[in-house]
């Protein structure tokens, strides 16, 4: 461990230096051309096997071990950006309109061009064999499961899959996981109500697909407060409802899109049960009509207790036990549940707030940005995991 920590200390100023270049130079899902090509270019001159074009604008890097082994281990890392307009004053800022890294997937293919670069080093040590997966598309475009069904779980088959993500929730220096649902499962509501439209001096006339559409978000809201488990966790959320076009007419139609977050089965099927029976209930109510639609997204993120196990372990030797976290866990999604759905591992959040120094706001915001020097721990935990993994352990 200690070798690996202080060899990726070592590599602080290239990891920055790639994060960098990424972050100035961001794409969205599946347009990852740019960053592909760099990342294919570094693991070919360190000596990888590079396969690319795999779900579209994925690269696979697959090493094979210096000692005979049997377990092939996985490092998944995320490559695309997000559509919002960056706010950073940096001089690594987004230069290009409407496109950011928000979420912090340039510091993932950093870490993993780290990652990468140490196991390659210790080849000779290492049995079996490594994957490395830079997938395109994690921001609900289907980037994990379109590499999954271009065969990156296969030949060789994977035995554990690992993966991180920065976080803004939790310091420099401290790490979060725990074994089972750590992120929630993700799922995308679409309604349209159909009222009847008219003059707005006249509503008696009309069925107000406004008044309408309001009385579902507020009716949706007594789902997670009265029919869940309070023991249980669950989100119904109502982010977008565009209805009429002026002041003086009762809008015809109003259309609503949000999600619904969960962690088991068993409250994904409630909190979807009742969405629908709302809508149907209240378009009843007030002589209206309505479509609603609920399209599956991510699954929850479980991890598996052995994998788990090894990288608490791991992250407790960098950190100590007092600032790896346990508990937390998120209604936020995340497509790597797809894989953890079919290979036993560990998804952990790695630190990287500073509030000292501003780098504190949410994922998702225009003036996210990061603590780099959180990169070569995480660097650190993956390769030691991976290590262990390997000889057998998790």
């Amino acid at each position: 461990m200690t070798s690996f920590l202080s060899e990726a200390e070592a590599l602080r100023d290239e990891i920055i230096a790639i994060r960098r270049d990424v972050h100035m130079h961001p794409e969205l899902g599946f347009q990852e051309f740019r960053t592909s090509r760099m990342v294919a270019e570094k693991l070919g001159d360190l000596g990888y096997e590079v396969i690319t074009g795999v779900g579209q604008t994925g690269v696979v890097g697959i090493m094979s071990g210096g000692k005979p082994g049997e377990r092939t281990v996985l490092l998944r890392f995320d490559m695309d950006a997000l559509p919002i307009q960056e706010e950073n004053d940096a001089p690594y800022r987004s230069q290009t309109p409407g496109v950011m890294h928000a979420c912090g997937h340039d510091a993932h293919v950093a870490v993993g061009i780290g990652v990468a670069t140490l196991l390659m080093r210790h080849r000779d040590e290492l049995p079996g064999t490594i994957k490395l997966m830079f997938q395109p598309a994690e921001e609900g475009v289907g980037g994990a499961i379109s590499m999954i069904n271009d065969g990156v779980l296969a030949d060789p088959p994977v035995d554990v899959a690992l993966a991180l993500h920065v976080s803004s929730f939790h310091p420099t220096g401290t790490a979060a996981m725990r074994v089972g649902p750590m992120m929630a499962a993700a799922d995308e509501i679409a309604i349209v109500v159909h009222g009847r439209g008219g003059h707005a001096a006249h509503p008696d006339q009309t069925v107000d697909a406004v008044l309408v559409a309001s009385q579902i978000v507020v009716a949706l809201q007594t789902i997670v407060a009265r029919n869940l488990n309070p023991e249980e966790i669950g989100v119904v959320t109502i982010g977008s409802l565009h209805a009429g076009d002026t002041h003086n007419v009762i809008a015809e139609t109003a259309t609503l899109r949000g999600t619904i977050r969960s962690f088991t089965p068993e409250t994904r099927e409630l909190l979807h049960r009742r969405v629908r029976e709302i809508v149907t209930g209240v378009v009843a109510t007030f002589g209206a009509t309505a479509e609603a639609t609920i399209h599956l997204g991510v699954d929850p993120t479980v991890n598996a207790p052995a994998p788990t196990e090894v990288a608490r372990q791991v992250a407790v030797d960098v950190f100590g036990p007092e600032n790896v976290d346990l508990q937390f866990r998120t209604t936020g999604g995340e497509d790597f549940s797809a894989v953890l759905a079919r290979v036993p591992g560990n998804f952990f959040f790695l630190g990287a707030r500073d509030d000292a120094r501003g780098f504190n706001f949410p994922h998702h915001n225009p003036r996210f940005d990061i603590d780099e020097a959180s990169l070569p721990a995480g660097v650190a935990i993956l390769c030691a995991t991976a290590e262990r993994c390997l000889n057998g352990e998790g």
